[in-house]
């Protein structure tokens, strides 16, 4: 089973950038999207449907605003949107396929870097979030978890990490959440299940030549359940051509949909 997430930072432009028909060509089982940026009516254009493709989106009640989607090859036995909380669902950051005995999940949580308002939402919603997750570890069912988690783990897990201890992504009180939820929530990070290198980046600012020097943060993420967790195969960070300012993460699985 191969899954990919990617942040697109708006699926018009990057499908401008020719993102599906790389996605058709990556022989994935299922494909989660964050940050599409549109409405639903905005993509009737036959692009935003690849043959062979079931797709399934969250958008968000402002135009142009977050939004997430799943792309899958199989057909989900339900697709659950919306964590049921209206202040987030209305921007369009949850979305689950269920896949027999596994969920695979497009979740986009909130960036706090625009604004102490921001990071308070964000703050908020972590609150809300890991007594959700633990609840989901005690079902009887096995989770991918993709997405833009926009929190860096550890030091390893962006560039300059010393200059960044007092920035949104890398706030203490934020890496204390991931070191729970990889801790005694007991989820799996799956690219550190099988890659523990440095400089293995998922996005880098606009600014400052940060691509071209890799100058980048690990923020997108494949959490998942201890069962599924141990059977990853394979992670790659894809950087060959650029469809926004995220690189797509690939993870192979031993398992079948």
């Amino acid at each position: 089973m191969r899954i990919v997430t990617v942040n697109v930072n708006g699926i018009r432009a990057a499908a401008k950038k020719g993102f599906f028909q790389w996605m058709v060509r990556q022989q994935a089982d299922v494909v989660c999207i964050q940050e599409t940026r549109a409405q639903v009516q905005q993509l009737e254009d036959p692009v935003f449907h690849p043959r062979g493709w079931h797709a399934y989106f969250h958008d968000a009640e402002k135009k142009g605003y977050s939004g997430v989607a799943i792309y899958s090859k199989h057909k989900p036995d339900k697709v659950k949107i919306g964590l049921g909380w209206p202040d987030m669902d209305a921007e369009g950051r949850y979305i689950e396929a269920c896949f027999g005995p596994l969920s695979v999940v497009s979740l986009y949580l909130p960036s706090g870097s625009s604004g102490e308002q921001r990071q308070a939402i964000k703050i908020s919603f972590l609150e809300r979030f890991m007594p959700l997750l633990r609840k989901l570890k005690l079902k009887r069912r096995e989770f991918v978890l993709c997405g833009d988690w926009n929190i860096a783990h550890k030091e390893i897990d962006l560039k300059n990490w010393r200059g960044n201890r007092k920035n949104s992504g890398f706030l203490p009180e934020e890496r204390a959440w991931m070191d729970e939820l990889f801790g005694p929530a007991g989820f799996v990070d799956a690219f550190r299940a099988v890659n523990q290198d440095a400089d293995e980046y998922t996005w880098w600012s606009n600014r400052g030549q940060a691509w071209a020097r890799n100058v980048g943060w690990r923020i997108d993420y494949q959490v998942t359940t201890p069962g599924i967790g141990e059977k990853v195969q394979a992670a790659r960070i894809y950087k060959t051509k650029r469809f926004s300012d995220h690189a797509p993460l690939i993870m192979d699985y031993d398992y079948s949909l």
